[in-house]
């Protein structure tokens, strides 16, 4: 085995490109230019790591149905229609009702501006992708379709990083639908704030949760050879830091369940993890239970979200942090440093590799804290520099949220524990923000990940129909 990342599935953008076609043979320049800009956007959307299913250009109401049955059965994760000039909503209402996936607009002119001077009506109507927008926002409304759209033109940086980051939610809420996230063992004992119903998971964001025991991963454990637990065990030299209380035979037992954890995730097709399972005197059940650390973080590092104390929300938000490229790592308060202005948060157990801010160490515990059981952990602090935290709350309707606050991991004194512990200064008293922050409605687990991420969790929960709480200073 490798460190190397799963490849996701791809996400998959339809386009259809249109204007009236009335305008044809009144001016024979205009079709051209406007098909050369279709091209250039369906050209600059095939960078941005996505699959573009292009219906082609649409100049009436039957080419636009037309282009709407090749988008409906192309299974697209986000429909992007682009207005070249004006055209009638009646163009793209079919494409925007049949699809079933969210559909953005774009506006985007050839340049920053016209030449007033030397600009006749031909030359006008390529600019003039602004015109219909209203109409299709009131169209959509009365249909029932959220409408949402991109101004800009062709070469507008800032238009692009919107029409990026919209990729980017449809990917995530892609992740979300086909997703199938493992839920195994059983809630830990009196927290009633990460209690989830998994049909709720399915009803409001789609995908499957596979409901797993403790002895699906006990008989994958009790197959896996000596090579196989030596080799993991070399990996795992090679990823982490081996600190000297780390006892070779915990070693041995983590790097073991390591791998039956992988062939876990392989034959349930799994995309992401929550666990919990208390054991009892040092029985094989509580032996497996405790030894999820290494195979856990070297599973979230790889994109596949494992998380402990059954977390099936924090698991699903560390995913979405994942898809948008931030990592993601399990967390929770652990103090507040009223000197330095800072909070401190981080978890016991599984962390996500990728986003450590030095080669992450493994430490031995005698004692995991709160569980049964012992052996090797995960420490590290988060990447210093910008951080963004993302939950996903329910409310007393069992209604999902997201819940996100921005703030800087900063250096200082941590820990050493055997904890992920990162300092994060939200630019505030951190009492204050404290108690912001407990009051959105936030379980006590969330994922951190890196960078200000405020700006693409608003498209995310716009194309999961979620409310976003974002706490600010």
């Amino acid at each position: 085995m490798t460190m190397d990342r799963i490849t996701p599935r791809r996400t998959r953008v339809g386009l259809v490109s249109g204007g009236l076609g009335a305008y044809w043979p009144q001016f024979p320049a205009l079709l051209p230019q406007l098909e050369a800009s279709a091209r250039r956007v369906a050209s600059r959307l095939s960078e941005m790591d996505c699959e573009v299913i292009d219906a082609g250009f649409v100049s009436d109401a039957a080419e636009g149905a037309a282009a709407a049955e090749k988008l409906r059965v192309a299974g697209c994760d986000l429909i992007i229609g682009f207005l070249t000039t004006y055209l009638t909503s009646s163009m793209l209402a079919p494409v925007a009702q049949r699809s079933g996936a969210p559909v953005l607009l774009l506006n985007l002119q050839p340049t920053e501006a016209m030449d007033h001077e030397s600009f006749d009506t031909g030359a006008w109507l390529a600019y003039c992708g602004v015109c219909p927008l209203p109409e299709m926002a009131n169209a959509f409304r009365r249909l029932g379709v959220e409408f949402r759209s991109v101004s800009g033109y062709l070469e507008d940086a800032r238009a692009w990083t919107r029409i990026e980051r919209w990729i980017k939610a449809a990917g995530v809420r892609a992740a979300l639908r086909h997703g199938r996230h493992g839920l195994l063992g059983h809630l830990y004992p009196g927290m009633m704030d990460v209690s989830t119903d998994p049909t709720l998971v399915s009803a409001q964001l789609g995908g499957h949760v596979e409901i797993l025991e403790i002895d699906d991963l006990r008989v994958r454990v009790e197959k896996v050879t000596e090579e196989e637990t030596a080799a993991r065990v070399a990996l795992a030299r090679e990823v982490f830091t081996v600190d000297e209380s780390v006892v070779d035979e915990d070693f041995s037992w983590g790097a073991r369940v390591s791998v039956a954890l992988d062939r876990l995730v392989a034959d349930f097709s799994l995309d992401s993890l929550a666990y919990y399972h208390r054991g009892l005197d040092g029985e094989t059940h509580e032996r497996v239970g405790a030894g999820f650390i290494l195979g856990a973080s070297l599973l979230t590092a790889r994109g596949i979200p494992a998380v402990g104390e059954y977390e099936l929300r924090t698991s699903l938000a560390m995913l979405v942090m994942d898809r948008l490229g931030a990592g993601g790592s399990f967390t929770e308060l652990q103090a507040l440093n009223f000197r330095d202005g800072v909070v401190e948060m981080g978890h016991d157990g599984p962390a996500h590799l990728g986003i450590s801010a030095r080669k992450p160490l493994l430490r031995g515990l005698g004692v995991y804290h709160g569980k049964r059981g012992w052996g090797v952990s995960v420490e590290f602090d988060v990447k210093h520099g910008p951080v963004t935290l993302c939950g996903l709350g329910q409310r007393r309707d069992g209604t999902f949220t997201l819940i996100a606050s921005e703030g800087t991991v900063v250096p200082g004194p941590l820990l050493r524990i055997g904890n992920t512990t990162s300092r994060v200064d939200f630019g505030c008293d951190p009492g204050e923000w404290t108690d912001a922050w407990s009051a959105s409605g936030i379980a006590h687990h969330w994922a951190l990940g890196t960078g200000h991420r405020v700006a693409e969790l608003t498209a995310v929960a716009d194309l999961l129909g979620l409310e976003l709480t974002v706490v600010r200073p």
